[in-house]
């Protein structure tokens, strides 16, 4: 019995290696305002996206997909714990440096450490996992800080505000501020009336090329290994930064004149040029991905989902058409007819383009229109990877659908958003059934009655059937009653709703 020790530990050694190397690796690429019609695979016209296009033609194209909350913070606090904004910690964006500067000067309102997320799920399942871009769930060293919530690794930015700019001062390596630019570019500047040159705004070392570079060195470092990459990606997000060899790509004559920061950001000569430019960029960033996958041999047993963290950027003051900015989503046709934009719980603030792609699982050039939304994708992993699932999430297991190419037919799940920003606002999907409700936190205290939209017949909302559904409307508030919890950071009056519960 002794001689055989030695072999029957080489035997179990080699099974855990065999088993570690099987393991299905995911990588979770996160657009930044991106909107639903901005890639081609979902209806683009003149940016191309062929990274993008051809990751849909190899897996499945989700129509009705939409991201945990219309603005940042939120939605990926959504994304990374499983939980609506009902129960989120985070419902809004909130700066951290002005609730407390004395101990903060960066950040947003951090996670708890109470708060259990994706990522520590994989790691806990003996998971190499990387958070790289944009944080935004906690300031370093906080109860969010990436590394206390999953990450092994984060590269980038923790902050919001600070990744408006490309040509930051520094990003972050765990707890290590990596400088990056002595001049640094703002990503805020007052409007000019002279003459707007793309050379002004150009500084030395571009934060994106470094995040992908990293993205890449630790897939290669990590090919041994089952991995969790989480990619938060800052673009579209403007400021719009993009290098001048990226704006040059598009044509002159899209742009007859310059944005000169009237909708706040900073300026630029080729606002059309500089925004396609940047999606451009990210679509390139997909395609390395893709590209170093394939180079290390790990295509067939990785994950890929693609999304954006809410819809196209909205709209600046009524005296220009440019939007927050300089972007023009008319130009670009943005939202493909869909109402509202970022900060709108309308469908052209949430649905977003999103793509699964697993070869061997997920079926190639598919699409798949069950309703679906970020609280899902916690779930969704964990039946993917076979890694145990934490009990009360919040979202619905995609996996099956994803699988079979069967829509879903009526979700176990319901779909909500309790979003106390841009005037407070809710919406409730039940069904193709979608309920609107607008301006909860309005000074005269009068918030705007229940809308009712048929999704199915009338994507774009144009047509309010609120006066014959009022069953619908107590179906949502009776949710709403059941799914909400109280947020005292996030508050937000419901009408007909205990204000214990919100």
């Amino acid at each position: 019995m002794p001689r055989l020790l030695p072999l029957l530990l080489s035997a179990a050694l080699l099974a855990l290696s065999v088993t570690a190397e099987e393991k299905t690796n995911v990588i979770l690429i996160l657009a930044d305002d991106l909107g639903w019609g901005e890639v081609g695979a979902f209806g683009q016209k003149k940016i191309p996206t062929p990274n993008l296009d051809a990751l849909a033609a190899s897996g499945t194209r989700f129509t009705q997909h939409y991201s945990g909350a219309p603005v940042c913070a939120p939605s990926r606090c959504v994304l990374m714990t499983g939980k609506h904004l009902g129960h989120a910690e985070v419902r809004g964006n909130r700066a951290m440096e002005k609730v407390d500067p004395a101990k903060y000067t960066e950040g947003q309102h951090p996670l708890s450490e109470n708060a259990f997320t994706l990522a520590m799920a994989f790691k806990q399942a003996g998971y190499h996992t990387a958070a790289i871009g944009k944080w935004g769930l906690g300031p370093v060293c906080s109860t969010g800080d990436p590394n206390r919530k999953g990450f092994d690794l984060f590269f980038g930015y923790n902050c919001q505000a600070v990744a408006h700019s490309y040509y930051p001062p520094y990003l972050w390596r765990n707890n290590e501020k990596i400088i990056l630019n002595q001049n640094p570019i703002p990503g805020h500047a007052k409007p000019v009336t002279g003459d707007v040159k793309l050379e002004d705004w150009i500084g030395q070392t571009y934060a994106p090329s470094l995040m992908i570079n990293e993205a890449e060195s630790f897939i290669e470092a990590q090919k041994s290994n089952p991995f969790f990459l989480y990619l938060a990606f800052i673009e579209p997000h403007v400021s719009m930064h993009p290098p001048k060899a990226s704006v040059d790509k598009f044509p002159a004559d899209w742009d007859t004149e310059p944005y000169r920061g009237q909708s706040g950001y900073i300026p630029h000569p080729r606002p059309h040029a500089g925004y396609a430019a940047m999606i451009s960029d990210l679509d390139s960033y997909v395609g390395r991905v893709i590209a170093k996958l394939e180079q290390q041999g790990l295509t067939d047993r990785t994950l890929i989902i693609f999304s954006s963290d809410n819809g196209t950027t909205h709209p600046g003051p009524a005296t220009t058409h440019f939007h927050i900015g300089g972007a023009d989503p008319a130009f670009f046709n943005s939202t493909a007819g869909l109402r509202g934009y970022k900060g709108s719980v309308y469908e052209g603030g949430l649905r977003v383009p999103t793509i699964a792609k697993l070869p061997g699982k997920i079926p190639a050039n598919t699409t798949n229109n069950s309703p679906g939304y970020f609280a899902d994708w916690f779930p969704t992993l964990c039946d993917a990877t076979g890694i145990p699932k934490p009990e009360n999430l919040d979202g619905e297991s995609l996996w099956p659908t994803l699988t079979t190419g069967t829509p879903l037919k009526d979700r176990s799940q319901p779909m909500l958003w309790v979003f106390p920003e841009y005037g407070g606002q809710l919406a409730v999907r039940i069904g193709p059934m979608k309920l609107v409700r607008q301006n909860l936190k309005t000074k005269n205290k009068t918030p705007g009655p229940w809308e009712v939209y048929n999704l199915d017949t009338d994507p774009s909302e144009a047509t309010d059937l609120a006066s014959t559904h009022p069953d619908l409307i107590k179906q949502a508030e009776a949710i709403l009653l059941r799914e909400v919890a109280p947020n005292p950071t996030f508050p937000l009056p419901i009408p007909n709703i205990p204000q214990s519960q919100n």
